[in-house]
């Protein structure tokens, strides 16, 4: 039923990014509930933010080589992990900014989750699934 919404989307690269936003708010939504937990546990906004990214760095190749760019590659895996590594860097330097700004750290990561999506999406088609996908 999603695929075929998606097929009247205009530009294969238009049903590619609208897949991604599906796919991604499901992957956006646990790592979010995982980053509240462990900042509800005590976890610095940081160490909560890497262990959320950890634990959804698997599941998110998955989801996303597969559904978003057609792809079940294993090899392009250590690529994947690096495009994460590079948006937590961002995403973690941007986080502690905003939190000495006093803005309070789930609404500063929720601010930040755009952003971040966007830039993992412009990396993932450009560096680790680049070439032929859906």
């Amino acid at each position: 039923m999603l695929d075929s919404a998606l097929a009247r989307i205009g530009s294969p690269g238009s049903r590619r990014f609208a897949r991604f936003l599906v796919v991604g708010a499901l992957n956006a939504a646990v790592g979010y509930g995982l980053f509240v937990g462990f900042v509800l546990l005590g976890l610095a906004p940081e160490i909560a933010l890497l262990l959320a990214t950890i634990l959804g760095v698997v599941f998110n190749f998955v989801t996303t080589g597969h559904y978003v760019f057609g792809n079940r590659d294993r090899s392009r895996v250590l690529r994947f992990i690096a495009v994460y590594a590079a948006v937590y860097v961002f995403n973690a330097a941007a986080l502690r900014l905003m939190t000495v700004l006093s803005v309070p750290p789930l609404a500063a990561q929720l601010l930040l989750l755009p952003i971040a999506a966007i830039m993992t999406f412009v990396a993932l088609r450009s560096f680790v699934f680049k070439g032929k996908s859906l």
